[in-house]
């Protein structure tokens, strides 16, 4: 097998893994990224989803929370967080998961990281329907 052939494998990899996790076509990334790097988004492609999130011995559900953490704790992230967020619904994670996850990630990165990730999180989940009434 040459480099050639190993790498588009890892893209093929990548860009599947991607559409599984985000419902998004690489083709949109590729797209956004071409005028500027689109290197960049083969590496996206390559190492994150095709050798990372392909990894065994975590599934996506946890992979996808794990994410949503670490988005937190960089606390300026916001657009990747409010994507994988959507992403941890997508692979089975719940509202109150991801919920408890920011929450968490408070005692490790801050209020105000938690507090602009719940504000991000309540916009996916109106985006989604899964919002609920206001309590009185």
């Amino acid at each position: 097998m040459t480099q050639d052939s190993t790498t588009d494998d890892r893209l093929a990899r990548g860009q599947a893994k991607l559409a599984e996790i985000t419902g998004r076509s690489g083709a949109e990334v590729m797209t956004a990224l071409g005028e500027i790097a689109p290197d960049f988004a083969r590496y996206i492609f390559e190492f994150g989803y095709g050798d990372i999130y392909s990894r065994p011995g975590l599934d996506l559900r946890t992979r996808m929370l794990s994410t949503v953490a670490g988005l937190v704790a960089l606390g300026h992230a916001a657009r990747e967080l409010e994507v994988h967020i959507g992403s941890a619904l997508n692979v089975g994670a719940t509202k109150e998961e991801v919920v408890e996850v920011i929450m968490q990630m408070a005692l490790y990165a801050g209020f105000p990281a938690a507090l602009d990730a719940l504000f991000i999180a309540r916009k996916v989940f109106a985006e989604r329907g899964l919002t609920s009434a206001p309590q009185p």
